[in-house]
């Protein structure tokens, strides 16, 4: 058997269960032989080893899952921010309309309005708003 371009042989001592397991599945991926499939899981180890290389020892699959699942969540996230601010828009046009503000008025509650969401940490509810007003 002629030597393969850019490989070199070497003795390898293995269990007979492992060679059994090597011939085995050596196809199901995809493998030409049963060295192939050696050197690829040599690969797979050494990426595993120095997890410098992600993708070298994490299925593909998995990789994609996690992908699908990220471009997901930010589309969710996406749609719900653009509908808020659609109502949001909504609102202050409507209070806009219905009164009237100078604009000394509405910069200071601006500062004041980012003051109080910064000490209740975005979690500003409707109530929090009624109560501040009456205070």
């Amino acid at each position: 058997m002629p030597k393969p371009k850019g490989k070199e042989k070497f003795p390898l001592w293995a269990k007979p269960e492992t060679l059994k397991s090597i011939k085995e599945y050596y196809r199901s991926d995809n493998c030409k032989s049963q060295s192939e499939f050696i050197e690829k899981a040599v690969l797979f180890y050494l990426g595993y080893l120095t997890a410098k290389k992600p993708k070298s020892f994490l299925p593909n699959m998995f990789i994609s899952t996690m992908k699908s699942i990220v471009f997901e969540s930010d589309s969710r996230t996406s749609r719900l921010l653009f509908k808020i601010a659609v109502e949001l828009a909504m609102l202050q046009n409507i209070i806009a309309a219905t009164n009237d503000i100078d604009e000394i008025t509405l910069e200071r509650l601006r500062g004041e309005c980012v003051k109080e969401v910064k000490r209740l940490q975005g979690t500003l509810k409707l109530d929090d708003a009624v109560d501040w007003q009456k205070g």
